[in-house]
């Protein structure tokens, strides 16, 4: 069953079909076995806090903000705004999406029509950039440890494009799936070149508007409320886990329509059912059709394409800023949302993926509302897997 959400977009009002949710908290001990795991998390990344959100349609909500903005801060407030992180690529492929469903370009058209001095990228199309098969490497590594230093600075995204390029590619173009801000960068430019207008004016118009986010945007200036935190090493080599370095102010310019995009909980668990679920006007239904492996010898439950990742029936995507490890994912099938931010990116975005992996797990099993039927398929792993893999990934103790 469905209802309707009504948003307002720039041009009208839209209506979503989101899942019927069970209006009230998911029950108690399913809430204290989410709470332990986001805990266990925040120690593993050094973190000093995070806010998450698992929205099961036939069980019901928690959302929460989980321990301080900064070591002895604050609290964290489960409303704060947040850097949407890798989330951002899949908006960017809505912009793509959008755009060829209203004639104004094609999957097949290449970079170098719409972008110039690229050098030998300009045959890559924009269908391959979406879905980063393009070989092209990430830029982030090389601008890294000036963003943590200054991570107020602007930055002209011709600078992360040349950063990317320089170091040429790994991979023939359309062969292989390996995740790529420098082709997500290129591709927003591509879409700015060919519409005549600004990224964050695309958002509006194609992200924003039509999946009723009223809390997220794509700014040149502006910051998110919680602030991150960088663990760097102790004399003796190993992680500083007690003095984190505070990371304020991160411009969105960093990552640009690569991780650019800066949001809340109520807007990320709703965009990330809008995406997997397919319900906007533009969702076409190929696009994760014929997914490539997202890891070499990984699982064959996990896969890329589309901008997004797909695990088991779970469609979304998970990344890292400066500061900051985010993930957001929801099931394909029955709606269930899960979205997971934690202030500190000293640890691989794989964290935070499994995180958000293990606590979808531990949803899947909330038990059924009154009226209400829990569905009968599963995910191919369990909670204990996926908690397993978190302390994998630790930088820090886990109490």
């Amino acid at each position: 069953m469905a209802i309707a959400l009504a948003a307002c977009s720039s041009d009208d009002t839209v209506h979503l079909a989101v899942p019927d949710q069970v209006d009230g908290a998911i029950a108690s001990d399913i809430q204290g076995q989410l709470q332990t795991a986001v805990e266990k998390a925040v120690a593993a990344a050094g973190a000093s806090g995070a806010i998450v959100g698992v929205r099961v349609p036939w069980s019901g909500v928690w959302n929460a903000g989980i321990g301080t903005v900064a070591p002895d801060g604050a609290s964290v407030g489960s409303d704060m705004t947040f850097h949407a992180g890798a989330v951002t690529r899949s908006m960017t492929c809505d912009v793509l999406y959008g755009l060829v469903h209203d004639g104004v370009v094609s999957l097949d058209d290449t970079a170098g029509k719409y972008v110039t001095g690229i050098g030998d990228q300009e045959n890559l199309t924009l269908g391959q950039l979406c879905d980063s098969t393009t070989g092209l490497a990430s830029y982030a590594p090389q601008i890294d440890v000036r963003t943590r230093a200054t991570p107020e600075r602007q930055w002209n995204p011709r600078e992360l494009l040349g950063y990317g390029l320089s170091r040429g590619a790994a991979a023939q173009p359309g062969t292989v799936f390996a995740d790529s801000d420098t082709g997500y960068v290129l591709l927003g430019l591509a879409l700015e070149r060919a519409t005549d207008k600004s990224a964050d004016q695309l958002y509006q118009q194609y992200v924003f508007g039509p999946n009723g986010l009223r809390s997220s945007s794509l700014p040149s200036t502006g910051n998110a409320q919680l602030q991150g935190l960088w663990t760097g090493n102790a004399a003796d080599g190993t992680a500083a886990c007690t003095a984190p370095t505070p990371i304020v102010d991160l411009s969105p310019t960093a990552g640009f329509t690569a991780s650019g995009v800066i949001s809340d909980l109520t807007d990320l668990s709703q965009y990330a059912q809008a995406l997997a679920l397919g319900l906007r006007s533009y969702d076409a239904p190929g696009r994760f059709e014929n997914a490539l492996p997202a890891v070499a010898n990984g699982p064959s439950w996990f896969t890329a394409r589309g901008g997004a990742y797909q695990a088991g029936s779970l469609i979304g995507q998970y990344g890292s800023v400066p500061g900051a490890l985010t993930a957001a994912f929801a099931d394909r099938n029955t709606g269930m949302s899960v979205v997971v931010t934690i202030n500190n990116s000293r640890a691989s975005a794989d964290l935070v993926r499994n995180l958000a992996w293990e606590l979808a797990a531990i949803a899947s099993k909330a038990p059924a509302a009154s009226g209400r039927t829990a569905p009968q398929a599963g995910l191919p792993w369990t909670a204990e897997d996926m908690a397993a893999q978190v302390a994998a990934a630790a930088v820090c103790p886990i109490p």
